[in-house]
């Protein structure tokens, strides 16, 4: 390997970028989502409680500009040169008018020392006329349009309610990609019904997409859910991965994924109150080292297995 990272991190995409350190702020703007509204379903996914990745600061009886504000309050004692993206990341922040989105973005924008935009939303929440927006806005600044995915399993997308298929993720990630904007996808490893070898092959086909950025992070069973009840009724239908299981099939997916692409993160860490299993006690950084040892002991890198032929 020569010593080379063993796999590309975000952190070095944004160190290409800017010139300065950036962070994101997370913001819940409002939104809902047309699998809780009616208007595709109702209950939303049935892993979902957006307590899970929602900051103290980040409630949505406060202002875009007041999260902000706060965010950057938490923040900027480490590093006071620091610059900030602001991530809107509860439910999904493109579905609503037009005007109504643009005033969110751009109030955000406007706050000092704020430097671009995270926007996460659905594969089928994408209007032509949004997209027009953002492109164009992304020629004046940093906009990361990242979309959850989830899995290329049209059944499991249909068991976890999600309300669309991998076809219209496939659609909007390149529609959104032809603009030159920024494309980055959310995946959960280890969803209800998937083998290992679904699981991996998930690899295969995100890596023929021209996507940025991934996500991944282990499938969590959080309190209040849909899911938490479908595991208390058939905990066989499930299976829980030790933290040993999932670095290695992380490292094993992460070996078929492009190489151009950047790794974000592999796991995410809900609240301890929140969260009923699988609980492995890490920090985020604490796993995350974990892993780039694993790297090491296993000689291997991203894309060390990725077949460039499109997957079908």
């Amino acid at each position: 390997m020569n010593n080379r990272k063993p796999y590309k991190e975000f952190k070095d995409f944004t160190s290409r970028l800017f010139p300065y350190r950036v962070q994101k702020i997370s913001i819940h703007a409002g939104f809902t989502c047309p699998n809780r509204d009616g208007s595709k379903g109702y209950g939303g996914c049935t892993y979902c409680n957006n307590q899970t990745f929602s900051p103290e600061y980040c409630h949505t009886e406060k202002s875009v500009q007041e999260q902000v504000k706060e965010g950057i309050a938490f923040f900027s004692h480490k590093y006071p040169e620091m610059k900030y993206l602001a991530y809107f990341q509860a439910y999904t922040n493109t579905y609503d008018e037009l005007t109504v989105l643009k005033q969110r973005y751009e109030e955000a924008l406007a706050c000092p020392g704020v430097v671009g935009l995270i926007i996460g939303t659905r594969p089928d929440c994408m209007p032509d006329e949004l997209l027009d927006y953002l492109e164009a806005l992304s020629k004046r600044t940093f906009v990361m349009i990242e979309y959850g995915v989830e899995s290329t399993s049209d059944r499991t997308l249909e068991r976890i309610n999600r309300g669309h298929t991998y076809e219209e993720a496939i659609t909007a990630i390149n529609r959104t990609a032809s603009r030159d904007i920024y494309t980055g996808i959310h995946l959960i490893l280890g969803l209800p019904g998937e083998t290992r070898e679904e699981i991996l092959s998930h690899a295969d086909r995100i890596s023929c997409l021209p996507l940025t950025t991934i996500k991944l992070h282990q499938l969590q069973l959080i309190r209040n859910t849909r899911m938490a009840k479908e595991y208390k009724e058939s905990p066989e239908e499930f299976h829980l991965y030790t933290v040993d299981e999932y670095i290695d099939l992380a490292i094993d997916f992460v070996k078929r994924v492009n190489p151009e692409f950047v790794i974000e993160r592999f796991v995410s860490q809900s609240p301890k109150e929140l969260l009923l299993a699988p609980d492995w006690g890490l920090k985020n950084f604490e796993f995350t080292a974990k892993v780039n040892k694993r790297f090491k002991e296993r000689t291997t890198w991203q894309g060390k297995l990725f077949n460039r032929l499109p997957v079908q």
